[in-house]
């Protein structure tokens, strides 16, 4: 297979929008790019080791501007079903990801966890404690549409639960804040929350899992409050550093779902977030550049930053010619393309502020490195898919 070839580095490179520091509070980073989380899978009973120290210090050696970990537990009983996803509790698990931290920071890099609450999206069967079933707002799962589940687990999934009590709703907030203590005492750089994709959060502000009707459910601000809440809780515990949110139209479920049908339903529930202390907006797209509502050309990324006034990420596609879907199910296949110049003239024009790149780093931890000598990329390898590469 023969590699994109980029055009040779020259001096204007320089001036590369995606190699432009940027400050976030207090923070500085060094360019615009942003490692995406991607859940991997390699930290037993909870605990990252050397190979995951190594994974992340590769990536910040060349270059990447802000590493943002794979999905990372909370301590509560129904936060992550896989034993081997790393959590951000107990004394192994810390010394852990203090070692990771520290790896970073001698490269040079910038490192935020992803706080992580599975939500809706648990399956108890790869869970230690299958007896538990996944935290929904209202007991439904989601209406299935296009995904990448197959329909034995769908179907498994679908039945309807016990909708979340307030009392657990309490315990988790305070378990994100409490995870976010850890994160800065295991020497972070600031913390990252995931609110997309169909997970806790997200199942919160979108309508098709909420049918709340106390202060957690209703109209598009009440359904922002369990967000919002953890938000500002985490921002209690953190001081001044960046808190970062991920959020998205699709979700796992259904990629063709939608949060917001319109600009303004989707700034009801972005717009409390900013004002509780949220810094960066991770806008997570299948397509980086796609236009998000009709009538206007703007990014689903250009929009969070249009209607919260904050900065924010685009994510999609970066760096290669299909969807994460596409590379998961092996349906067509992945290959390397220069998409990049779109995401140098949109962050040129103050559309988005930074590009969030995920399987292209994941399969070649060099890559930001050729990006900025203007190098040809190499071949995707799907076996990166299952190995810390």
């Amino acid at each position: 297979m023969t590699d994109t070839v980029l055009e040779p580095a020259t001096e204007t490179a320089v001036a590369d929008p995606l190699f432009q520091p940027i400050t976030l509070r207090d923070l500085t980073l060094r360019n615009r790019i942003s490692m995406s989380p991607m859940t991997r899978y390699f930290s037993p009973n909870g605990v990252p080791g050397e190979d995951v120290v190594s994974y992340y210090r590769r990536r910040a050696e060349a270059g990447v501007g802000l590493i943002v970990t794979e999905g990372v537990g909370i301590d509560h009983l129904t936060a992550v079903d896989d034993p081997a996803i790393p959590h951000m509790y107990g004394k192994a698990a810390l010394e852990g990801w203090r070692r990771v931290t520290d790896a970073v920071h001698a490269a040079g890099g910038r490192i935020f966890p992803q706080l992580w609450h599975q939500g809706p999206l648990r399956d108890p069967a790869r869970s230690s404690r299958p007896d538990l079933v996944g935290s929904r707002p209202s007991g439904h799962w989601g209406k299935a549409g296009h995904t990448s589940y197959g329909d034995a687990y769908v179907d498994a999934m679908r039945a309807p639960t016990q909708p979340i009590e307030s009392v657990e709703i309490t315990d988790i907030i305070t378990a994100f804040a409490s995870a976010a203590r850890n994160a800065m005492e295991a020497g972070f750089d600031g913390v990252a929350l995931h609110g997309g994709h169909g997970y806790l959060i997200d199942s919160f502000l979108w309508h098709e899992t909420n049918h709340r009707t106390d202060r957690y459910g209703g109209d598009t601000s009440r359904r922002a409050a369990f967000a919002v809440e953890i938000v500002a809780a985490v921002r209690a515990e953190i001081g001044n550093a960046p808190i970062m949110f991920r959020f998205s139209q699709h979700k796992q479920q259904d990629y063709g779902a939608r949060l917001g049908e319109t600009p303004e339903e989707l700034g009801a529930l972005l717009m409390p977030l900013a004002q509780a202390g949220v810094d960066l907006f991770d806008a997570s797209g299948r397509v980086f550049d796609r236009p998000a509502f009709e009538g206007s050309n703007l990014s689903l990324a250009g929009w969070a930053k249009k209607l919260t006034g904050k900065p924010s990420v685009a994510i999609g596609g970066i760096g290669l010619g299909n969807g994460l879907g596409e590379t998961l199910s092996d349906s067509s296949e992945t290959r390397p393309l220069d998409n990049l110049q779109a995401a140098r003239d949109a962050i040129a024009r103050n559309e988005f502020d930074m590009a969030g790149v995920g399987r292209a780093i994941l399969n070649d931890p060099q890559w930001v490195e050729r990006v900025r000598k203007r190098q040809p990329f190499v071949a995707f390898d799907r076996a990166n898919l299952r190995r810390l590469a």
